[in-house]
């Protein structure tokens, strides 16, 4: 940094001299030797006060007076008895502060100019200027004045009186034109001093407004002896002095009078020549001259405490002048002009005595103490030997060493001493001065020692800088313990399964990464029916079988085998290729004889696993994807051998995701058909419903079959789509035979998310009021696996459609493994028999047995039956000897379009059922 020359002392003497002259002339022009003024006069008054002539009285409209009379504005005649009783005590002058700028009753006026003619032309009235909108010949004010019948016997007054800028009424005037003519103040008239050519002068406030007559209206009003004796030969000013009129003011000193005290005290001030005037600028500048004269002669001749004294002295002999003066004359000093100087000149007189340099240096010390003391990180500063010279408090709360026994020292004693060759390595005065000078300093880690003797992780934060004693260093200190555990902490929920302790997904796809090119397998090893498990024990259970399961799988494993756990119930082992299935074989053997230890329980578990080879993949997550493939296929083929990946499982998923992609084409482009299988009343012959039964018209293959495609449907989000385009469907149709004559029944299979994501309810209300079909027409068909996801919800779902007259079926009854607990739990109205104990059924065969018992049953709990798949005249029969209510199967007919089923079944009088 280059070296500061400051000017010599002659060239420091004229500076000074131009700054204070700078200071005096910005607040000349700024505008604040004005409020100094005001201020030092308004202070003034404090000091120079003195009382009232008496000359002038004041009948106040006070609260006592409102009380008395009533609510203002008062009756008109009210003033004009007022009027009568002062002239009973011979007032000199009566001045109206009140408005009569608007008419009251005719009497009213007429007796108050009565009394303003009786008082012999010693009345005078107000009149008021208001600031409004422009008037019509563009003027913003507004003049009230008092009605012309009134002004023939009294005399015209302005009574206004305008603030300062600051708000502060200060001064006040002889008079105004007001639309080209003069009319004198009140306060002037009041005096006897109005003047067309006076100048506005500042109010004596030194006069006391306590010292100011003051009665109270109602008193004068009621002709008390002694108010009206002491008002004789008085003037007297009448107006409201009571705060809810809100005739307030602003007055020097932060004082805040009615209007008529200031009015009284500016005819006070007249009356006792007392219309202060102040003096010019001339003056000011003179004695602003003159203190830099004699600071120009003493500036080099006396030292600091001469010039500081004499600088006082003439600021308090100018100012004990000044007030001197004003209480004797009329005449307001100026010294705001001299008292700024001589502050100007104190100011750079301490400059100059400390020096620029030493006070720059001096706020930059402060200022650096003051931040070092607030700083939450240490500070140490040490010497150009290491020794520390600075020491913080926050260094106190890291290292619990007091300043007193940290400065002095070597900066090494911070330091961890028992990695004695790391702390030898670093050594603060070794660093390349380079590196301490950078803009962002030399961070190092180090091991710190606490008092306590408790090593911590240390960051330090360095620097150097030259001084004239030579470089110093500084060292920002912070304990980074937190930090590190925070860090790993981090560090292990990103890489590690927070329950197992074992290598999670992240770091399982890093390893395979490392893994890929070398002859390794990956084993995906899942806990059979993990879900159920979770459900059936709780959360707590299965979380400690999954630790028990990890132990388990790292014990089984090599020192060179990689364990990890992916998901609920799946883990992950890395193995040499040549060993990876008889490890996979041996895992599954192991689970199979010997059950989970858990505590004092024990649970045996089934093991599926999928292997695929690095090879197969070309990235990690594709091997883990092969994996994944080969793990689901092993649970589906509840085979206990290891199941490697082959190229067909990822053929079959992009296929099945083909297939996804054109049945969203297919909803949206409508090749969706219903068709219609009948069902017949196998007591009649007649077809009394229908199933409806999807189909899909694909542009290129044709009709394609509901099992090579439903099952996609269901596993994706086009359920819900599909779902409800067959409800939309099946309800419209059932409407359009309704109406042609043909009530048949139609039954509609429902899916699984119409109960789980949807409002089944609500969308059947919706349609049965769309369509217009009779409720009893529609028959919703449910199958074990939508029952088994919520059975209370599920059945309030099925209480609510029966109640709008929808009927209930349970489809493919006895295939499933709670079919009979179903029957009670749910609100159903009929069951089907699943086709495969119709189609081999035979008069004493096993299958005839459990017909005829569900037939019964369904009876018994008063449900109608249906059996599915006849196929011949002989099983229609069979099943009618047995009770059962209505049949469907080829027997009867094939599911055929709409169209086609009205031709088959509609078209002969008959065959379908009224």
């Amino acid at each position: 940094m280059p070296e500061i020359k400051l000017p010599t002392f002659e060239k420091r003497q004229a500076w000074a001299h131009l700054v204070v002259g700078l200071f005096v002339a910005l607040a000349a022009l700024s505008g604040l030797q004005v409020w100094l003024r005001d201020a030092i006069v308004d202070a003034r008054f404090k000091v120079a006060t003195r009382p009232a002539s008496g000359t002038v009285a004041l009948i106040e409209i006070d609260p006592k007076s409102i009380e008395a009379i009533g609510h203002w504005p008062w009756r008109r005649t009210l003033h004009s008895d007022l009027l009568k009783q002062l002239g009973k005590s011979s007032v000199a002058d009566i001045a109206f502060d009140v408005d009569f700028s608007s008419s009251s009753l005719p009497a009213e006026d007429a007796a108050f100019v009565e009394a303003l003619r009786q008082a012999g032309s010693s009345v005078i009235l107000p009149a008021f200027r208001q600031r409004f909108e422009a008037q019509a010949d563009g003027s913003p004010l507004h003049v009230n004045r008092p009605l012309p019948q009134f002004l023939a016997d009294s005399w015209l007054a302005l009574v206004d009186i305008r603030p300062d800028r600051d708000g502060i009424a200060r001064h006040y005037s002889y008079g105004d034109r007001v639309d080209g003519t003069f009319i004198p103040s009140m306060g002037a008239i009041l005096a006897g001093r109005h003047q067309e050519n006076g100048e506005t002068f500042r109010i004596d406030f030194g006069i006391l407004p306590s010292s100011i007559p003051r009665y109270s209206y109602i008193d004068v009003l009621r002709g008390v002896p002694t108010v009206l004796q002491a008002l004789s030969n008085r003037k007297v000013v009448i107006a409201g002095t009571a705060a809810e009129l809100g005739d307030r003011l602003n007055a020097p000193n932060g004082t805040i009078l009615p209007g008529s005290i200031v009015l009284a005290l500016a005819a006070e001030t007249i009356i006792q020549e007392r219309a202060l005037a102040t003096t010019s600028g001339f003056v000011s500048i003179a004695m602003v001259v003159g203190v830099i004269l004699l600071m120009a002669f003493a500036w080099s001749r006396a030292h600091l405490g001469v010039r500081v004294a004499g600088l006082a002295a003439v600021a308090l002999l100018g100012e004990i002048s000044a007030i001197v003066l004003q209480a004797s004359s009329s005449i307001v000093v100026d010294t705001s002009l001299l008292l700024s100087a001589c502050f100007a000149y104190l100011v750079v007189a301490m400059f100059d005595e400390i020096g620029l340099r030493g006070i720059l240096r001096l706020v930059a010390e402060r200022r650096f103490q003051r931040i070092t003391m607030s700083l939450r990180d240490g500070l140490v500063c040490a010497d150009d030997m290491g020794r520390i010279t600075f020491w913080n408090p926050a260094a106190s709360d890291i290292f619990g060493y007091e300043a007193g026994q940290a400065i002095g020292r070597p900066f090494w004693f911070l330091l961890d001493m028992d990695d004695t060759a790391a702390t030898e390595r670093f050594e603060l005065t070794a660093i390349p001065s380079e590196q301490l000078r950078h803009a962002n300093g030399y961070v190092v880690e180090l091991g710190g020692r606490r008092v306590t003797g408790d090593r911590f992780d240390l960051e330090c934060s360095l620097s150097a800088w030259d001084t004239p004693g030579g470089v110093q260093y500084g060292a920002v200190l912070r304990d980074i313990s937190q930090r590190k555990r925070q860090q790993a902490r981090i560090r292990f929920l990103a890489e590690c399964d927070v329950l197992t302790g074992l290598p999670n997904r992240n770091s399982l796809l890093a390893e395979l990464e490392r893994q890929q090119a070398r002859p390794t397998a990956l084993l995906l090893v899942g806990i059979d029916r993990f879900g159920q498990i979770n459900h059936l024990h709780g959360a707590s259970f299965a979380d400690a079988l999954l630790v028990a399961v990890a132990s388990r799988l790292t014990a089984l494993a090599t020192s060179i085998d990689f364990v990890a756990r992916l998901s609920d119930g799946e883990f992950a082992v890395l193995a040499p290729t040549d060993r990876a299935e008889a490890f996979g074989r041996r895992i599954i053997v192991d689970f199979q004889n010997t059950a989970v230890g858990l505590g004092a329980r024990s649970h045996r578990v089934a093991m599926a696993v999928g292997c695929a080879e690095g090879l197969t993949a070309e990235h990690p997550e594709e091997w883990l994807g092969n994996a994944q493939f080969a793990l689901a296929s092993a649970r589906s083929a509840l085979i206990s051998e290891p199941v490697g990946f082959t190229p067909s499982m990822r053929l079959a998923i992009v296929v099945r995701e083909a297939l996804e992609l054109e049945l969203r084409k297919a909803l949206a482009r409508n090749e969706f058909e219903l068709f219609y299988q009948p069902q017949v009343d196998l007591r009649s012959g007649k077809v009394v419903g229908a199933e409806a039964l999807i189909r899909w018209r694909h542009p290129q293959r044709g009709y394609v079959s509901p099992g090579e495609f439903m099952p996609v449907v269901n596993a994706t989000s086009l359920a819900e789509g599909v779902s409800a385009w067959v409800m939309e469907t099946a309800f419209l149709q059932a409407a359009i035979w309704y109406r042609a004559g043909h009530p048949v029944r139609i039954g509609i299979n429902l899916s699984q998310c119409q109960f789980s994501a949807g409002d089944l309810v609500t969308e059947v209300k919706a349609l049965l009021a769309v369509s217009q079909v009779p409720p009893e027409l529609i028959e919703l068909e449910v199958t074990e696996d939508i029952v088994l996801e919520n059975f209370q919800k599920t059945n309030a779902i099925f209480i609510d459609l029966r109640a709008q007259s929808i009927k209930m079926a349970f489809d493919d009854f006895g295939t499933g493994y709670g079919s009979l607990t179903y029957l009670k739990k749910f609100s159903l109205d009929t069951i089907k028999i699943d086709q495969t104990f119709v189609k081999s059924l035979t008069p004493g065969s096993d299958d005839a047995a459990i017909v005829s018992a569900t037939i019964e049953l369904g009876h018994s709990l008063g449900l109608s039956v249906i059996a599915e798949g006849i196929e011949d005249d002989a099983t229609a029969r069979f099943l009618h000897d047995l009770g059962c209510d209505e049949g469907q199967g080829y027997h009867f007919g094939r599911p055929v379009s709409s169209t086609e089923f009205e031709k088959r079944f509609f078209a002969s009088p008959g065959s379908v059922a009224a």
